[in-house]
């Protein structure tokens, strides 16, 4: 293989959509591809013909997939590169990093929240920060980490989504409805958990209904416990749900009265910065997958690589 001319290729992994990329060792997406996500034959073929046709001129020098979980991560485990028992119908089992073996090719894979976490910390709100949090919060609730500069997973990825919270005042009487844990910080906070509490979905509700301060709450709930468990740098709150620009201070005013005063050196955070919106476009999760692969083979994060979404428009964001 001729030096510099190999491709780094990223997927992320959604329960709606998969989207595939390459990138050269500048940085430049060179192609990608959106593949709804229908069954598992059907979705994974797609994206392994992507990879075929894109590398026919250039070969691809490694893989990495941030997906919807859960997911077995722990490479001594006889399922590692599995999503394990997931409710999306008819993916439990499936072996993603098997799949890809076909391409020869060294192979990662962590959640799509890590994947876009490494996003955020190369081209979004997460430049120049050791440790922070991504929060995505839409048809399921995840959390993200980075640690030391690079994802946390420890023996396996965390499920920060599943803590169980107390009641939001006035939601006392809602059961939730994760199908495993009924109340637990998903089956309450999420797009769905809002739809079934409410009646209708969360776009259609004004900013000053009840729903919002419920979910302020919440999210306010897994915030606390980020902050006392990690201590980040910053909470970053991403997804569907936090499309609604007044629920970033709700959040914050919660947040502060739940830590009800206690520990000077959280009291002095600036929470107008320490919970943010995200910084590096939709595609976040795609650039994160990528830098990853590109990881792989070079033993670092890439600096100088522009993350430009050209179909949102957005303005292009170079890493560190």
């Amino acid at each position: 293989m001729e030096s510099g001319t190999e491709l780094f290729g990223g997927i992320e992994a959604g329960g709606t959509k998969f989207v595939c990329g390459v990138a050269d060792a500048d940085g430049t997406m060179l192609q990608q591809v959106r593949i709804p996500t229908t069954s598992p034959e059907e979705t994974l073929q797609a994206a392994a013909d992507f990879f075929t046709d894109a590398t026919r001129d250039r070969p691809l020098a490694a893989l990495s997939i941030g997906s919807f979980g859960p997911l077995s991560l722990k490479r001594e485990a006889s399922d590692f590169g599995h999503i394990t028992n997931t409710p999306k119908p008819g993916w439990s089992d499936v072996d993603l990093v098997g799949y890809f073996r076909r391409f020869g090719v060294p192979i990662a894979i962590d959640t799509d929240v890590n994947a876009a976490a490494v996003g955020e910390r190369l081209f979004g709100n997460g430049r120049g920060l050791d440790t922070f949090c991504y929060v995505t919060i839409g048809t399921g609730v995840g959390v993200g980490m980075i640690v030391g500069g690079s994802p946390h997973g420890g023996a396996n990825h965390p499920e920060a989504g599943h803590i169980l919270v107390p009641g939001a005042p006035g939601d006392d009487d809602f059961r939730g409805i994760c199908p495993f844990h009924g109340n637990c910080l998903e089956g309450v906070a999420s797009g769905p958990a809002i739809r079934a509490r409410w009646g209708v979905d969360g776009a259609e509700l004004p900013d000053a209904h009840q729903a919002w301060t419920v979910e302020a709450d919440y999210i306010a709930s897994l915030c606390v416990n980020l902050t006392y468990i990690m201590r980040p740098d910053r909470i970053i709150l991403g997804g569907g749900v936090m499309q609604r620009p007044h629920l970033y201070d709700l959040v914050r005013e919660a947040l502060a009265q739940k830590l009800a005063g206690y520990d000077a050196s959280v009291q002095r955070l600036d929470f107008e910065t320490y919970i943010a919106p995200p910084g590096a476009g939709p595609s976040a999760g795609l650039w994160g997958a990528t830098a990853t692969s590109y990881r792989l083979i070079t033993g670092e994060w890439p600096s100088g690589w522009s993350a430009n979404d050209t179909d949102a428009g957005n303005p292009r964001r170079t890493a560190l």
